[in-house]
């Protein structure tokens, strides 16, 4: 799979929304592999796991965000299953999968609906264990020119994961300990 040469069939390579994307996602696909290397579990793929991550927000382009370079049409929120349907015309249905379930921890329909969110009314949790290592090492990364570099901390995710409620918190605190994430000292 060609990832960088799909990328570019959407983005413009000198576009700063191109070069805010792969940073965040090279970003994201490391601490995803290095999640994966920590678990050493046989059977996962390491190959899908890069290649996943590096096309898990392929979507962004789709939406209206001025401050990472896209001018679409869509509500941010829309991109997970934006690029999902974007991937699907190219042929990587599987690869789709991440780019839908990988919003916050996931979203079910209750969280859809409660929140009256302009998305399909479908559950877009992570299912598969690489889906939720590449969702897990998403929260890690922020796609703000300021921050781009810098990896968040624990407490600094799990205070924002509070904006979105227990749940979203408890089931990060669940990968925290799964994916055996080292927390400097902090207790959960």
């Amino acid at each position: 799979m060609d990832v960088i040469g799909l990328i570019e069939r959407y983005y413009e390579p000198d576009s700063p929304a191109y070069s805010l994307l792969l940073i965040h996602s090279r970003l994201v696909a490391e601490k995803a592999l290095q999640v994966a290397a920590r678990m050493s579990l046989p059977g996962l793929d390491f190959t899908f796991i890069a290649e996943a991550a590096l096309l898990h927000d392929i979507g962004i382009f789709l939406t209206d965000e001025p401050l990472l370079g896209c001018s679409g049409s869509h509500p941010y929120i829309a991109h997970g299953y934006l690029g999902r349907e974007l991937l699907e015309r190219e042929g990587f249905p599987v690869h789709a999968m991440v780019c839908e379930r990988h919003v916050g921890t996931g979203l079910t329909v209750a969280d859809i609906v409660e929140g009256n969110l302009p998305i399909p009314r479908r559950s877009m949790a992570p299912v598969t264990l690489e889906e939720q290592i590449i969702c897990f090492a998403d929260k890690f990364f922020s796609k703000k020119k300021r921050t781009l570099l810098k990896e968040k901390t624990v407490p600094e995710i799990r205070k924002e994961m509070t904006r979105y409620g227990a749940s979203k918190l408890q089931q990060f605190d669940e990968w925290l300990i799964l994916f055996k994430e080292p927390t400097d000292g902090y207790r959960l």
